[in-house]
This record gives C-alpha cells, structure tokens and sequence, in this order.
C-alpha cells in the first residue's frame, strides 16, 4: 500500500520538516492542549480577548492540516470546567467567540468531510452554544474524514465520575431484574473505557502542549496513559503547520515500547464512526 501523499506546504521550512516525517507513522489520534492565549496578548500589551481571537486562526490551520494529513483523530481542549472561575466577561466572549467560529468555520469542516463531536459536560453550557454545538454535530454526523472531538466544559476527572456512574446505573438496572446476575457483575479496564466520552475514538498517540507548561490540566486522564507527549514553548496564537510538523517529526523519533520491548506493538482498535 502506497503510503498517503503529504500535502504541499507553503514555505521552504515547512517543506524541509515535510520531507523529514513518514506519512505512514503518523499518530492516529492527536489531542491538544491549546495554551497560551492570554500571555500572547499580555507580551503584546494587548487585551485577553485579543489572545483568544488570535488563536481561533491557529485552530482553523491545524483542524485543515490535520485533516489533510488523512489524520484520523483530532481532539481540542478548548474550554475547561476550571475556566469558569475566569471573569464573567471573558467566559462571555469565549462563548460569543464559540458561536461566530461555528458559523463561520462550520461550512469548510463539512466541505472537508470532517465529523465534528464534543465531550464534557456541554448541557451546562448556555443554551444558545447548546443549540450551536448541536447543529454542527447533526450536520456532520455522517461524514466518514477525520474525527474533530472539541473538549468544553471539560474535566478529567469529571469525565471518570460520569463513567464511574453509568457503570453503577447499569450495575443497579442488572439488580432489578432478579436474576442473579448482579453477584457475577465485574468491571475491567474495557469497561471503563466503553463508559468515557470518548468510548468511539482511539486513544491518543501523541498529546501536544504549547505555553510550555509542563502539565496535563486534568485533560484525557484515562485516555493518555501510553501517549507521547510533547510540550513547546509556542503560545497557542503562534503554533502553525511549521510547529505541528515539528512535534509530528519529534513523535517519528521515539520509540513507543508500552511497558514492554521495542519491538512489541500492541493491538490498537480501530476508529468507529457514531
């Protein structure tokens, strides 16, 4: 099998990073920890928001060259549940910024054949992004490309507790019916995982963060406990296809082992569309 053609960059230096990556070793899912936002406008005496607004042309890029790299996961942490200590005006915004992204972006990441999904707790978010949210996920449900999974209102640990509780709801309805069942009910590892927001999707192979800050943030605490983890000094606003290729070229270069030799590879499940 012909390995997927890499699509063409725009500069010698993205074309230099291009020619270093093997298109058939690219991670299957890449999750991203989009940071950064507020100290780029803080450096540039500039408003928060001015971050923010920023960084929406950063997710634009890399949701286009992911897809165009025939990657098959893309996953965004884009609004935490902590982030709601924030300012009320800036939630505000970030949620108007939400919206105008969706009206906009919406038409090309359909035209992409991209399936767009969230995870988190989105019923608390206001009604209207709800509304949004929904329309984007319906109109794209059938679209077989690359899946974008948007984190919002969003929580690791939140995302075991809703897991952990889907699983006792079933346990209790095995009681109710009488017949014994419940005595041999036992939960594993697949268990947990069939119970998580992200039950249809393959773990990460790499995780990404900018800002430089050397932690996960409560993100995908289940999901990463294999994935490669590259952490960059580029705050989210400045993180472009130039930095996506390096990080996809610093993965190429290690050696997943999984706890065991090199040479073993473990059986990876494939993606299920919804």
């Amino acid at each position: 099998m012909q390995p997927p053609k890499l699509l063409e960059s725009a500069s010698r230096e993205e074309t230099r990073l291009l020619d270093r990556l093997d298109a058939r070793r690219l991670p299957r899912h890449i999750a991203v920890i989009m940071d950064g936002n507020g100290r780029w406008a803080q450096r540039r005496h500039l408003p928060r928001v001015a971050g923010h607004r920023a960084g929406v042309e950063s997710v634009r890029i890399i949701i286009e060259t992911c897809a165009r790299l025939n990657i098959p996961a893309l996953t965004l942490y884009a609004f935490s549940m902590e982030n709601w200590r924030r300012p009320k005006a800036e939630i505000d915004f970030l949620m108007r910024l939400l919206r105008q992204y969706l009206r906009k972006e919406l038409p090309s990441i359909h035209g992409n054949n991209i399936r767009l999904q969230t995870i988190g707790r989105t019923d608390q978010l206001p009604q209207e992004v709800q509304e949004d949210l929904a329309k984007g996920v319906a109109l794209t449900a059938q679209n077989s490309g690359m899946a974008l999974t948007v984190a919002l209102n969003y929580g690791g640990r939140a995302e075991l507790v809703d897991a952990f509780n889907a699983i006792l709801d079933r346990y209790r309805n095995i009681g109710t019916n009488g017949n014994g069942a419940q005595a041999n009910f036992r939960v594993d590892e697949e268990t947990i995982a069939e119970n998580l927001y992200t039950a249809r999707l393959p773990d990460p192979d790499l995780l990404i963060r900018t800002s430089g800050e050397m932690r996960i943030s409560n993100f995908l605490l289940w999901q990463i406990a294999y994935a490669e983890i590259y952490v960059t000094e580029t705050l989210w606003p400045d993180f472009r296809r130039e930095e996506l290729y390096t990080a996809l070229a610093d993965y190429q270069k290690r050696e997943r082992r999984y706890g065991g030799l090199a040479a073993e590879r473990p059986e990876v499940p494939a993606l299920q569309p919804e």
